[in-house]
């Protein structure tokens, strides 16, 4: 049976679309800007889930990567495609926290990111076809790894920018616009307050 081709939608600086192309354009092409939506998923001590990738995965196959990640379809939101992935990555529907966007560029693709947070302890239901294993993590596990060639590179950059925006004590609750306003984030990066995000 042949795999229906992927689509995605291409976007400009400003992240508006732009046009489109199939995946295997997009994983091989830096200059196509694609969508991408994460969610870190943290259990009640505290620790994050990773998943490891399939060894069948076109890209980064075997590493351990962030708690959930896929690209927008075309037409959607990264809200919605937070959503669906948590459905049908893990199987569960919590409650998600809007964080930050930044750009992951590296030789093999350009991706806008969005990243959300959950709290899930689980248990989770995964397809094996896509994730080999799912593990909670904890601070001090992920920073003895960092650089050793277990974890994909897309997620040590999450990882940076997680630890970044813990550094500006910024929590998924009311924050002021004024806290958000730091030049020495990487751009671009948006904060969140209770209702709605922050340029």
């Amino acid at each position: 049976m042949v795999e229906p081709v992927e689509i995605f939608d291409i976007v400009d600086a400003e992240d508006r679309v732009i046009g489109q192309a199939p995946r295997s354009r997009c994983h091989g092409d830096p200059s196509l800007v694609h969508r991408v939506a994460h969610v870190l998923v943290f259990d009640d001590e505290g620790r994050l889930l990773l998943q490891k990738r399939s060894a069948t995965k076109d890209v980064q196959p075997g590493k351990w990567d962030t708690s959930v990640g896929g690209h927008l379809a075309p037409g959607e939101d990264y809200l919605s495609a937070a959503v669906r992935e948590m459905r049908e990555e893990l199987g569960v529907d919590p409650p998600l926290t809007f964080l930050y966007r930044f750009p992951l560029r590296n030789d093999v693709e350009s991706e806008n990111v969005a990243t959300y947070l959950a709290r899930h302890s689980g248990p989770f239901t995964f397809c094996l076809r896509e994730i080999a294993a799912v593990r909670f993590w904890t601070a001090e596990e992920i920073a003895v790894e960092l650089g050793s060639g277990i974890l994909t590179s897309n997620f040590e950059e999450e990882w940076s920018y997680w630890q970044a925006w813990r550094r500006r004590s910024l929590v998924p609750s009311r924050t002021s616009a004024a806290h958000c306003a730091d030049s020495s984030l990487p751009n671009p990066i948006k904060c969140i307050t209770a209702d709605r995000e922050v340029d």
